[in-house]
């Protein structure tokens, strides 16, 4: 009998009991390409179905399906795929939470919020630079977002929700807050400026609930959303304390960067330095194809519940962005809110990714190679902050852009 692989899960990482991924596509098969996703892309769902598997989701762009299974019975259908030369890997579905809001002591400061501008976009350099993400479409999956906020009334928005029964308004605030940091505005008229990319088209799909949660499907969905409206840069604030790398986001993250796609992820919340635990990086950032990002305090120190790199291909810090004490748009009446995380630094990174992809017309690999080579270097492990901190083209390459 076959059994799905069933990654090592931490509390706070969870399977969903009777559903499966099936990615039907995997690097290991590139030498020698399957029939696969290219020759069944319209039967897949059939198959299935035929199989007595109840299709949740099927997403072609992807290669990659969502099932459920009353009786776990699916060594039949991995017969199957096998036989048809069409490798599939099976792991349970996994519940996802918006990676948020963690204590943080008081620290000497480096940067400061001005009345002009917020720490982060200072320390990014995005302050000073002339490009604002124009042209470019950043799509953030999240809680959503406040559709009706002030500051964004101007903008192009478009939002979708993959949460049954909920809207794209975002009824939790961390989904608004990341939209805030990677394409809000950079100048507000009764207070600071905390967007890096304000000119970006903005994509706010809704992949986790008002809870906070979401799952496969949910995330699967809204990537393949994402790239259908070609949005160059993908940044999702949203993880799993997993450690073994989840197959589906290596396939996903490979095909957006076929299709002209980055994807950048946060590292995770699940370390307590000052307590002796460097954590580790979970899923979907340990995808040896998604960009990880690592949280910086204003003194550009790594933040002490920052996760740090596993050993092994995927589960690296790739770079780095301004996480603690982060002040960014709030839903409601509130209208802004300070909070911390790798969520906080995610953003960051997704908006440097967008000013970059227009002074360089770089995308995909070329993108995140030019993030990496473009970081500023810190006097700290690479295992933290992978290649320093992310930062904005300067106005000195303006000329050349």
């Amino acid at each position: 009998m076959f059994t799905p692989e069933v990654p090592f899960l931490r509390s706070g990482a969870t399977a969903i009991p009777g559903r499966y991924v099936l990615v039907f596509d995997s690097p290991e098969h590139l030498d020698s390409p399957p029939m696969g996703i290219r020759t069944l892309t319209e039967d897949v769902p059939q198959i299935l179905e035929s199989q007595g598997y109840g299709v949740t989701e099927y997403f072609p762009r992807l290669g990659i399906a969502v099932v459920s299974s009353e009786n776990d019975q699916l060594d039949e259908f991995q017969a199957r795929c096998a036989s048809e030369r069409m490798p599939a890997r099976v792991v349970p579905e996994m519940i996802y939470y918006a990676l948020t809001d963690q204590p943080v002591a008081p620290l000497p400061t480096t940067y400061e919020d001005t009345d002009k501008f917020t720490w982060g976009l200072q320390a990014v350099r995005a302050a000073d630079s002339k490009y604002t993400g124009a042209g470019i479409k950043v799509a953030v999956l999240d809680t959503g977002f406040d559709l009706a906020h002030p500051d964004f009334v101007e903008r192009t928005v478009v939002s979708k929700s993959f949460v049954d029964g909920e809207d794209a308004q975002d009824g939790h605030g961390h989904g608004t807050h990341c939209i805030g940091t990677s394409c809000g505005p950079r100048t507000v008229a009764d207070g600071r400026g905390y967007g890096v990319a304000s000119g970006a088209e903005i994509y706010a799909g809704k992949v986790l609930g008002s809870n906070g949660s979401g799952s496969d499907a949910t995330i699967l969905a809204g990537i393949d959303w994402a790239l259908e409206n070609e949005c160059q840069v993908i940044s999702m604030s949203l993880g799993a304390d997993v450690q073994q790398v989840h197959p589906p986001y290596v396939t996903a993250g490979r095909r957006a960067l076929e299709l002209g796609s980055l994807i950048i992820a946060a590292a995770g919340n699940n370390a307590q330095r000052s307590q002796g635990n460097p954590g580790f990086v979970g899923a979907p950032a340990n995808s040896p194809y998604i960009m990880a990002v690592g949280a910086l305090d204003n003194t550009l120190n790594i933040a002490d519940f920052s996760a740090r790199t596993l050993p092994g291909r995927g589960g690296q810090v790739d770079t780095s962005g301004p996480g603690v004490n982060i002040y960014s748009s709030w839903p409601g009446a509130e209208r802004y809110n300070t909070i911390s995380g790798t969520s906080m630094a995610t953003p960051h990174v997704a908006g440097i990714a967008a000013l970059l992809a227009e002074a360089t017309g770089f995308r995909a690999r070329e993108l995140w190679a030019e993030l990496v080579q473009e970081g500023r270097r810190l006097e700290l492990f690479s295992v933290d902050v992978g290649s320093g901190l992310t930062q904005a083209p300067p106005p000195a390459t303006d000329a050349g852009a």
